[in-house]
């Protein structure tokens, strides 16, 4: 059954819906992802000029990124060249492409429609966006599409994918050090727990330091490889873009297989039109919301274009067969092949560099579910110590399953959230360009940092306690 429906979902429904709307919304908003790219590091600067207690907007992206780039990278890409050839890596860079404008229309919605919660945080994402957007819409059936994506966020992000990245972490701690996968898998539910109940302030400032930090590295090494095989790349890309239509033997499953497995792994990576980014996106204050969807945009480029790419060319360069492997291989296949470029130490760096990375996307995957359990039950900390005792209990969970057990479940979950969130968004789409275009005639009229009116949007549901940041002495911004 889940193979059938995850055919339907992630091999019909989701590829005839994903990669059209992306490609609309790139062009209805005169792609905005291409021409906004020079002005996303700008804005990303902004965040390291921070004046609130709430996160940043570098922050909002750390954390955002903390669940892209790790198990996605590292073992998703692995799995997407094992099972749908190099030339799902093709459509991956398509889906992260036109997912660009994706992101940045779900997580400008998320700040226009996020809510300020008591003790100050902002919580908002797209069961806040049905419900304050959509609610005049699709009147009661708004609050329960808004109940219905929350619960399959809780069980895809809040439940699988923390087994997922806690199977990926084990099994290469296993693979390097010989460590049993249950005591690795304990190590890491210590470390989370630490994280986690300390709130979403502490999960924030702590991913703010490792993930660029790995990411880093993890790119450095990458780089590495790829400057001692200049050679090859020529022939490594060429046989991505053959074998993504087909015209290489190497493709597993033909065409279909490497379209399928590129759209799912991609949207798997880069979670665009997930609608999982938008929740974290949703807690940064930024002074428009447009500023936090060029971050969000920003990051999908960092995960599917740079990083996934070199997971990729460091598979395809290595000595490493990596089609049809079995679970177990894929698991720990990019720490081999890195093995094999570098030798045996960079077994144990993937080992620790996955740990990190792990742990931070974990913490993510906490954040998201306990933003569905707040949205069921509002303001209850009973509710969320219960759900973070069950976060370790999924950790524990994951050191002990396989790999094809998670993946076959979570996929089918993704797939349903993101056809709720892309329902969603392209319902709203109007009200993103609204904001995009106040965005932009505010920067050319000469506003340096341009600031969100919510009087000017007076015929949406804001709730305006949340934007009161956004006064500052001396008036609303500064001019060129």
């Amino acid at each position: 059954m889940l193979d059938f429906l995850n055919d339907l979902i992630n091999g019909k429904i989701l590829i005839a819906v994903l990669i059209p709307l992306g490609l609309i919304f790139t062009i209805w908003s005169r792609g905005v992802q291409f021409r906004l790219f020079g002005s996303m590091f700008s804005v990303l600067g902004q965040g390291f000029q921070h004046e609130t207690d709430q996160p940043s907007s570098f922050q909002a992206l750390a954390l955002s990124v903390a669940g892209r780039v790790g198990g996605g990278n590292i073992a998703g890409v692995a799995a997407a060249l094992a099972l749908g050839g190099p030339g799902a890596i093709f459509w991956m860079w398509i889906v992260g492409l036109v997912g660009m404008a994706t992101s940045y229309f779900e997580c400008t919605l998320a700040q226009v429609y996020k809510q300020k919660e008591p003790n100050g945080d902002f919580r908002g994402g797209p069961a806040y966006y049905i419900k304050h957007g959509l609610g005049k819409k699709l009147g009661k059936a708004g609050p329960v599409l808004g109940f219905v994506y929350s619960l399959l966020l809780l069980v895809t992000f809040g439940f699988a994918f923390i087994c997922f990245q806690s199977f990926a972490t084990t099994s290469s701690i296993d693979s390097a050090f010989g460590a049993p996968r249950l005591w690795s898998g304990i190590g890491l539910g210590v470390v989370v727990s630490i994280v986690i109940f300390g709130g979403v302030r502490r999960i924030a400032s702590v991913a703010e330091i490792i993930v660029p930090v790995m990411a880093v590295f993890y790119a450095l090494l990458g780089l590495y490889v790829l400057l001692t095989h200049i050679p090859q790349i020529p022939g490594a890309l060429s046989t991505i873009v053959m074998s993504a239509f087909g015209f290489n033997e190497a493709v597993a499953g033909g065409i279909g297989g490497a379209i399928m497995m590129g759209v799912n792994r991609g949207l798997f990576s880069n979670e665009a039109g997930l609608g999982s980014a938008p929740n974290v996106a949703a807690a940064a204050y930024v002074e428009h919301p447009a500023q936090q969807g060029m971050v969000q945009s920003l990051s999908v480029f960092i995960d599917t274009i740079i990083m996934c790419t070199v997971t990729a060319l460091i598979i395809i360069l290595s000595t490493q067969s990596y089609i049809g492997v079995d679970d177990d291989v894929q698991g720990v296949l990019t720490q081999l092949a890195l093995a094999d470029h570098v030798g045996g130490w960079a077994e144990y760096f993937i080992a620790f560099a996955l740990f990190l990375f792990a742990f931070s996307s974990i913490m993510y995957s906490y954040y998201l579910g306990e933003n569905a359990v707040d949205y069921y039950i509002p303001d209850n900390m009973v509710a969320v110590y219960v759900y973070r005792f069950m976060v370790i209990g999924f950790v524990l969970l994951g050191s002990t399953i396989q790999l094809g057990d998670v993946l076959s479940f979570s996929d089918v979950t993704m797939g349903l959230l993101a056809m709720v969130n892309l329902f969603a968004v392209a319902l709203l789409f109007p009200i993103g360009l609204r904001i995009m275009n106040d965005f932009d005639a505010q920067r050319k009229a000469g506003v340096k940092i341009p600031v969100f009116d919510p009087d000017k949007f007076a015929d949406l549901d804001i709730d305006r306690s949340a934007w009161q940041l956004t006064e500052r002495p001396g008036g609303p911004a500064e001019t060129q």
